[in-house]
């Protein structure tokens, strides 16, 4: 083999086992914070980084410090990660060891993950993805190699179905990805033979169009030269492969789970040590003993020196606690013509059509994605009827019923540049990608300390309407709003709708859009207000502005009541003022966006009126609606006349199928407005 390059993984090996040995003789004062080492997988991690270029994009795990080693990081840099340190260039002390972030020009780009146990798998199938898009419609950069995606991943880890949905894909669209399999034979203290049926290699047979290698990854000179040839083939095939590598495990699990306390395969491990074998390489290709220990000797001086200064380094303060929760958004003033003249009154979901159409027609980078929005049926709502024949089925186009994906490949598709717009047909189906929502998605940009926001729209159909039953028919809002670093949005007409979707194409953040389907074509009675005249096409609403629709001023002399709400709350809101005759006595304020909430309008209005009233369609019990009563309640207490109530669904665990059950359950204007007056004379 070239002797540059042999001496270049030698080194890069030796440094990896150099830095394991260092935090074992340091243990008590590296493993305050919990730590993964390489020792075992350094050979296979190595002849994969040193083959990777910046156009590339890499998603490691957490054991894969020398491939982090291989593309270029130092010692100092992974050390102020172990240390937790302010300077950590991944995520400024936010994250574990080995849960990298990276963003330089000159060294592959890895986007944020969480702890890489299988659900890193969807996020790098998203950046393929957004690769297979970019070469479809001309966006990509062919002054460079055409880049590839390494997804790597311990081999417990393939059992998880989300390893399955990124396959899926990958096989389906032919996507330029590499998914690596370190197998060492165990999970945790479980090992291969009690938790899986088959290995990696055998497993990714039944995705056809997913080809798969395995090989001995304590062997360089075969590892590396396998994978030159993979690599070369997907950079001019576009098409994806697997490889899996049999690695021994000769550190512990993690610093926290020590291999003495559960292993009894030590010596057999110990046997397939990597390290005498490159060294032996090494010899049969002219390096001497003496050039073989100087490396060693250089290394470990090294390694040494940066961890003296790693441990000198300065640790956060508080204050840096408070950063990159989002990104910077460009949207803050409304902006455009609402209600241009001669413009049309349309119903709410050709309002989110319109503008998608428009988003489209503008941008490039935009594409639509999800179950059923393809040419054949254009959403079950009709919300993407007409895009795909209008934009292509590259950018408009069905996946498989795996709503894991749909959510968490946005995390790729927007790391290249893409802004995908993409969506799960019911709110009752969110479930299934809320691991990808609240693990990757949402804390990208907050543990990569501000390089990987994610710029995603997700629609949500959302709400009771017309005996849609158990499945088809929930509110959702409470668990996502629980999800921090998440934008929300809930509006209660088309207009609003419109304009926060322009918001949230803008927004480099991630954004929930909830719509409710019973709004989307008024068919409900006393929905007509939810149909808007089409704001033009320059319109924007930002995010945390609240809408003041019946305002009233302050009365001495009158009972009022502020009604806090959103969504269909609204128009049950806007109906019961309106038939109690109290439209004088009555304030609503439409929310629009649930996070973020514009507290000062909230707060004013419920001072002014002295009394409040929460409108939801969720069930009232432990929600969204119920904390933000006891929100105001604590902000405007000196100036309430009563407590601060909430009217929602009845608290039972599904909405029924019947049209009786139904209606029992949900509120409508009629108990909106027996509540509203049990309040004023409260």
């Amino acid at each position: 083999m070239n002797k540059e390059l042999l001496q270049k993984a030698f080194a890069n090996v030796a440094t990896a086992k150099a830095m394991t040995e260092l935090y074992e003789e340091n243990f008590k004062e590296v493993s305050k914070y919990v730590h993964a080492t390489s020792r075992g997988h350094e050979v296979i991690q190595t002849a994969v980084g040193l083959q990777l270029q910046p156009q590339d994009y890499m998603f490691p795990y957490y054991r894969d410090d020398s491939m982090l080693l291989a593309i270029g990081m130092q010692p100092y840099e992974l050390m102020l990660q172990v240390l937790a340190k302010k300077d950590d260039p991944f995520s400024g002390g936010r994250t574990y060891y080995s849960h990298p972030s990276l963003r330089d020009e000159d060294k592959p780009k890895i986007p944020h993950q969480s702890s890489a146990t299988g659900m890193q798998a969807i996020p790098a199938t998203g950046v393929a993805m957004g690769f297979w898009y970019k070469e479809s419609v001309g966006l990509q950069d062919d002054s460079v190699d055409a880049p590839v995606v390494v997804c790597s991943l311990g081999d417990a880890s393939v059992t998880e179905g989300e390893i399955a949905e990124a396959f899926q894909m990958a096989a389906l669209k032919q996507l330029p990805i590499l998914y690596l399999v370190q197998d060492n034979g165990w999970d945790i203290s479980a090992n291969a033979a009690e938790t899986r049926a088959q290995n990696a290699y055998e497993y990714a047979a039944g995705f056809h169009g997913l080809d798969a290698v395995t090989l001995d990854g304590t062997d360089f000179a075969d590892s590396y030269s396998q994978l030159e040839e993979i690599i070369a083939t997907i950079r001019k095939e576009r098409r994806p492969f697997l490889v899996h590598a049999k690695v021994p495990l000769l550190n512990h699990h993690t610093s926290g789970v020590r291999m003495e306390w559960y292993r009894d395969d030590l010596e057999e491990a110990r046997s397939r040590d990597p390290y005498p074998k490159i060294k032996k390489l090494l010899s049969e290709n002219g390096f001497s003993a003496e050039q073989i220990s100087a490396i060693e000797s250089e290394v470990k001086e090294k390694v040494a020196a940066d961890f003296v200064k790693a441990k000198a380094a300065e640790d956060p303060k508080p204050e840096d606690l408070f950063t990159h929760d989002f990104a910077p958004t460009p949207v803050t003033e409304e902006i455009g013509d609402r209600s241009p003249e001669g413009a049309e009154q349309v119903v709410m979901v050709d309002c989110a059509l319109f503008a998608i159409e428009e988003l489209m027609a503008q941008n490039k980078e935009c594409l639509l994605y999800g179950q059923d929005v393809g040419a054949r049926l254009g959403g079950v709502f009709r919300e993407a009827a007409t895009l795909a024949q209008k934009f292509g089925d590259n950018r408009v186009f069905n996946t498989p019923i795996q709503e894991a994906f749909i959510v968490g490949s946005t995390v790729g598709m927007s790391a290249v540049g893409l802004k995908p717009i993409v969506e799960v047909q019911f709110a009752d189906y969110i479930w299934p990608g809320l691991n990808q929502l609240f693990t990757e998605v949402s804390r990208s940009c907050y543990l990569s300390n501000g390089k990987w926001p994610v710029s995603m729209i997700l629609r949500v159909p959302i709400g009771a309407y017309g005996s849609g039953g158990p499945y088809h028919s929930s509110s959702v809002e409470s668990v996502v709003t629980n999800i921090r670093g998440l934008k929300i949005a809930y509006p209660s007409n088309g207009a609003d709708l419109k304009g926060l979707l322009k918001a949230a194409y803008h927004d480099p953040n991630p954004v929930v859009i909830f719509e409710h389907k019973g709004l989307y074509w008024s068919k409900v009675p006393g929905t007509k207000g939810a149909t808007s005249i089409e704001p033009a096409k320059d319109y924007v609403l930002p995010f945390g502005k609240a809408w003041v629709l019946n305002e009233i001023w302050k009365q001495e002399q009158e009972e009022t009541l502020s009604i806090i709400t959103y969504g269909m709350g609204v128009h049950w809101a806007m109906n019961a003022a309106e038939q109690l005759g109290m439209k004088d006595r009555i304030e609503i304020v439409d929310l629009r966006t649930l996070h973020p909430l514009d507290y000062e309008t909230v707060f004013g209005s419920v001072r002014k009126c002295g009394k409040c009233l929460v409108v939801t369609e969720e069930p009232s019990e432990n929600t969204f609606a119920r904390a933000l009563a006891g929100r105001i309640q604590e902000e405007c207490f000196a100036s309430l006349d009563g407590p601060v109530m909430v009217i929602g669904s009845e608290n039972m665990p599904a909405i029924p199928l019947n049209s009786t059950l139904e209606q029992t359950m949900i509120p409508s204007t009629e108990k909106v407005k027996e509540k509203i007056q049990q309040l004023l004379n409260y």
